[in-house]
């Protein structure tokens, strides 16, 4: 070994025996956190950051060629900020703030920490998430720029982590690099493979990465040769590279290593001078440089005019057809817009888009949830995804759906199939319990178009809208029912029948707001004046039209082709929680059968005759 090598290698250690004081001192501080945890990983990521391999600029953490480093596993946190610490972007003391109320650096990495590229701590997301990112690197930017995700071997037992490594075998993502950290030992004992490396490496290398062992994770020759061997090989290769390391729980703390039950315990006050003591000295500060990133241009697309939407009152289209009309009108309006698909493009009819613009479209077959993680990632990287699948199958994804706020990824979620209106398919196939779902996001938007031309319109707004949204379509074809010229907005609706007479307010979305309009119809030929609004816009609702029609209305009844749980119902009943008028919420109550939409639909009560005849049982009871 050179001088120069060895002095490096010299400032490597004392740099993490620094990190590990920190680790111990700010989870005892806090009296919470994941030191054992944390302790294992310090020599991968200390040898990554600090080591001439990890290239980012400090000065500009957006810089579109810095590498992104993800802890997928989140808790290992007071490592992930003592490694910046030791960059010099949190002062020391500042450590000792660590879980406490306020403090940015919370339990698990979110973005209130600025250099958190995506917040994690709900295990197995990270690598997708890594997918977005090199995916939107390699394919879309030409970036140099590489990802780098530390998991932990406890989350590989999660499906979501071989969906997205399959993924990445898939599109050649040889600038996605991850690290696992085998320390053997989960929250409750051993891990399902223990300490045999060559178990990850025989099922990660049939998958088509390219795997590199570290027999020992603690030694810096063995650590720094593996990533030399990333720029020798792995960017070249067309594989995405893993390196499997073997650590030890707890190390550099003789009591704690390699021991069961210390997970997610810090040291306690009585022992942590002696454990400190172990650590050198206390008062020596120093830090470490990280290299910049290779000199690069991008050359972002314009933004364009696009046409006008075209479709004329009465015609039949599928609000599915409209939103892959909408896709293809506005891809040069929004040049960042990307599509990603769930092997159901044909059926969500992004397939348009796809056909259209086919460098800007995705294929992630059926594996929602790293579907869901690679959106993320996009958008963290600055692009605006479009994630569509049938309504019903983005369940699967809702941990990572509902991770995505917690790192301000703007993704646009669509939801075809919806309901029981889609027919013969039966239960498995109708989404029903979406619209409750994406309610729980906070700042989410819930738009639910009754025709093709509010749903270009909704597809407009919520690719401007800068957080998670989710747009509900129609299997079958409904007729248009407004011109090209009607505006729409967030948080608005539209009144479509009303008289200074009326009896009884229907309020609905999608499907059933033709249904209502129908059952006014039937209602008026009875003598009974009904008011229609078309609620598109769930959350956020149009509280003062609702109240309104409260004010103005004997009753209220909301119709949905969803479940009473959760749905435009529930909505309109917190809406008006102060009001006198009674809500009556008309949504799907018995078991889904498989049949024809309209013969679901009446079973439901959700057709225009029954949902008449609900009516006007009210009014003579």
């Amino acid at each position: 070994m050179s001088t120069a090598s060895a002095t490096q290698t010299e400032h490597l250690h004392e740099l993490s025996r620094q990190i590990r004081r920190w680790i111990i001192r700010c989870t005892s501080q806090a009296d919470s956190g994941h030191p054992t945890s944390s302790l294992s990983s310090v020599e991968l990521m200390v040898g990554l950051l600090f080591g001439d391999c990890f290239r980012f600029n400090l000065q500009q953490p957006d810089h579109p060629a810095n590498d992104r480093l993800i802890f997928s596993k989140g808790h290992a946190s007071p490592l992930f900020y003592s490694l910046w610490a030791a960059a010099g972007e949190i002062e020391p003391e500042d450590l000792m703030g660590y879980r406490t109320f306020g403090s940015r650096l919370e339990g698990h990495p979110t973005s209130r920490f600025r250099l958190t590229e995506a917040a994690t701590g709900s295990l197995g997301q990270g690598l997708s998430i890594g997918v977005g990112m090199a995916l939107t690197a390699k394919s879309l930017d030409r970036s140099p720029s590489r990802t780098f995700v530390l998991l932990g071997d406890s989350e590989m037992a999660e499906g979501s982590q071989w969906e997205a490594i399959q993924l990445a075998a898939h599109y050649q993502l040889d600038n996605l690099i991850g690290i696992l950290d085998v320390n053997r030992l989960g929250q409750r004992g051993e891990t399902m493979y223990g300490h045999d490396l060559t178990a990850y490496r025989d099922r990660i290398e049939s998958f088509g990465w390219r795997c590199v062992l570290i027999e020992d994770g603690h030694d810096y020759d063995q650590v720094r040769r593996a990533y030399a061997a990333l720029g020798e090989a792995g960017e070249r290769s067309g594989k995405p590279t893993m390196l499997i390391a073997r650590t030890i729980k707890g190390k550099g703390i003789p009591s704690l290593e390699d021991e069961n039950g210390h997970h997610g315990k810090p040291v306690d006050q009585e022992s942590l001078d002696q454990v400190l003591s172990q650590l050198g000295d206390p008062n020596r500060s120093i830090r470490g440089e990280i290299a910049p990133p290779v000199v690069y241009q991008p050359d972002p697309a314009a933004s364009r005019e696009v046409a006008s939407v075209d479709y004329s009152l009465g015609d039949q289209v599928a609000t599915r057809d409209a939103f892959g009309n909408a896709l293809v009108r506005l891809a040069d309006k929004y040049p960042r817009l990307v599509s990603l698909d769930g092997e159901v493009c044909n059926s969500t009819r992004s397939k348009r888009f796809r056909d259209q613009y086919p460098d800007r479209f995705f294929e992630m077959f059926v594996a929602e949830q790293n579907m869901v993680g690679a959106a993320t990632g996009m958008a963290l990287r600055g692009k605006t995804p479009f994630v569509s699948t049938f309504a019903a199958f983005l369940t699967r994804a809702f941990d990572q759906i509902r991770m995505a706020p917690y790192s301000d990824a703007s993704i646009k979620f669509v939801g075809s199939h919806c309901g029981v209106s889609i027919g013969q398919d039966g239960p498995s196939q109708m989404g029903l319990e979406d619209i409750a779902m994406f309610r729980t996001i906070q700042n989410g938007l819930v738009l639910y178009p009754s025709d093709a031309t509010s749903t270009e319109a909704l597809v407009d707004l919520m690719a401007d809208y800068d957080g998670i949204a989710y747009l509900r379509t129609t299997r079958g074809k409904l007729p248009v029912i407004y011109d090209a010229e009607e505006t729409f907005q967030i948080g608005g609706s539209k009144v479509l029948r009303t008289s200074d007479a009326d009896q009884v307010t229907l309020i609905a979305a999608g499907i059933t707001l033709h249904e209502c309009l129908s059952a006014q119809a039937m209602l008026q030929d009875r003598g009974i004046v009904a008011r229609v609004i078309d609620l598109y816009s769930i959350k956020p609702l149009d509280h003062a039209t609702v109240r309104q029609a409260a004010d103005q209305s004997e009753v209220v009844f909301t119709v949905e082709d969803h479940f009473p749980e959760g749905g435009l119902g529930e909505a309109v009943l917190t809406s008006l929680s102060d009001h006198s008028t009674p809500v009556n919420c008309i949504a799907v109550r018995k078991r889904p059968l498989s049949g024809s939409p309209d013969e679901l639909l009446d079973a439901e009560g959700i057709s225009a005759a029954m949902i008449a005849d609900a009516v006007t049982r009210w009014l003579i009871r």
